[in-house]
């Protein structure tokens, strides 16, 4: 009898699951299809070909796929290579707490090159892939101003803070919050714009906003003291690398694909006011997918600029880890990373470090996160272009995901001796 075996099939959506297909013929070609539809109904798939060993087996940790979306060994390959049906769609969940997303692996006993909706699968099994795990609390937070949802580890604690934030996208995204506190952090992911009654676009950078919600988890009796972690991606780690710079309370940072001057729009923080760098529109293309492609290096006028706009990197206490994906096609943020570390080491400071992954992408996620090779975003008209090797990306998730952790660990007050 064929069978798909996978372990664990209930689990959380950042650990790996083995994939073993038994009772076939010796070398039979089989295809394995991977189908998810997210909470609003979009559709996901993946497939890869395989060819069963002499035992009549496919072990997903040891086969070399053939073909399909991926080649060679990768087993995880069918998570991280799904794709939506409809273009620009970006795979993220909403509902972090109530349902995970299910994946359904369907195994083909022959090289499937069409449409498989007109035959039945030889054998199928249901994936269950958890954003947050066992005894993880979530509160909902509208204090003050800041609008956000705080994750925190079951036990009494105190855990190591950490504040969460996204990029452009605007809203509320807990994704990775809830992943992060299902490791042992407590975890606020926070909304800065077109969430409740917080502005609808993000038209200034009010830092005040982020230090009350830097004091706002300090004063949680569950969180550690002295200092507080901050992750973010894209605008946000440019906010991020902000706070590390001027906020006493922030000692971890970690950027992902971010910029180390202030971009676009003003950033006030008390009597400061930083004026932006404009990205210059002859820099913006169109990719033939239809996709813009934002990137731009500001390369040779660097100095030029007005050195206000460039954030004084060097005059953040805590430490700053960059992650970069040299593929990002909507900033060229090794440049903007490097600039930074080399005003670190002008100034004498070895607190930066920096991350690079060769054919990595803009939005590093969680590890098993299909690439979003690009999607659309509020307030723009075209797609935007993200960039990403599928392979690539996949490999710099995977390990990113682990350096963040012991960044964390590593930099956070007392954290080593609490998780």
């Amino acid at each position: 009898m064929i069978q798909l075996i996978v372990s664990p099939s209930n689990a959380l959506a950042d650990e790996p699951v083995s994939i073993l297909a038994t009772g076939l013929h010796p070398s039979q070609l089989v295809t394995i299809k991977a189908t998810l539809k997210d909470e609003k109904e979009n559709l996901f798939q993946s497939k890869a070909f395989y060819k069963a060993n002499e035992a009549g087996e496919v072990d997903l940790e040891q086969a070399s796929a053939l073909g399909g979306d991926y080649v060679g060994i990768h087993p995880m390959g069918l998570f991280w290579s799904l794709k939506p049906k409809r273009t620009f769609q970006r795979l993220m969940k909403k509902d972090v707490m109530n349902s995970p997303f299910c994946i359904t692996l369907d195994l083909y006993d022959s090289v499937c090159l069409e449409n498989t909706t007109t035959i039945r699968p030889k054998a199928s099994q249901v994936v269950q892939r958890w954003f947050a795990g066992p005894g993880i609390q979530r509160k909902q937070i509208r204090q003050g101003r800041i609008r956000g949802a705080l994750f925190l580890p079951p036990g009494k604690g105190p855990f190591p803070g950490v504040m969460d934030m996204f990029g452009n996208i605007g809203g509320l995204i807990e994704f990775r919050a809830s992943l992060l506190a299902s490791r042992g952090f407590a975890v606020l992911a926070l909304a800065y714009f077109a969430y409740e009654d917080l502005p609808d676009k993000l038209l200034e950078t009010d830092l005040e906003y982020f230090e009350e919600a830097a004091n706002f988890l300090l004063s949680h009796p569950k969180i550690q003291q002295p200092g507080i972690g901050v992750i973010s991606v894209s605008k946000g780690a440019e906010i991020g690398l902000a706070m590390a710079c001027y906020l006493k309370q922030v000692v971890a940072t970690v950027c992902i694909n971010g910029s180390s001057a202030i971009l676009d729009i003003p950033l006030r923080y008390r009597d400061l006011v930083v004026t932006p760098v404009r990205r210059a529109v002859e820099y913006i293309q169109v990719h033939a997918s239809g996709a813009v492609r934002l990137r731009s290096f500001i390369g040779d006028s660097w100095n030029k600029l007005n050195p206000q706009s460039i954030l004084p990197v060097e005059k953040a206490q805590g430490w700053i880890l960059f992650i970069v994906g040299e593929n990002d096609e909507c900033l060229d943020s090794k440049a903007y990373a490097q600039r930074a570390m080399d005003q670190l080491h002008s100034h004498g400071r070895s607190s930066g470090r920096m991350l690079v992954y060769p054919g990595a992408g803009h939005l590093i996620e969680p590890p098993y996160s299909p690439c979003c090779f690009a999607s659309r975003n509020s307030g723009m008209s075209n797609p935007l272009l993200w960039g990403g090797d599928t392979i690539a990306h996949a490999a710099a998730q995977e390990h990113s995901w682990r350096e963040i952790q012991k960044f964390f660990r590593q930099h956070l007050p007392q954290s080593r001796s609490k998780l």
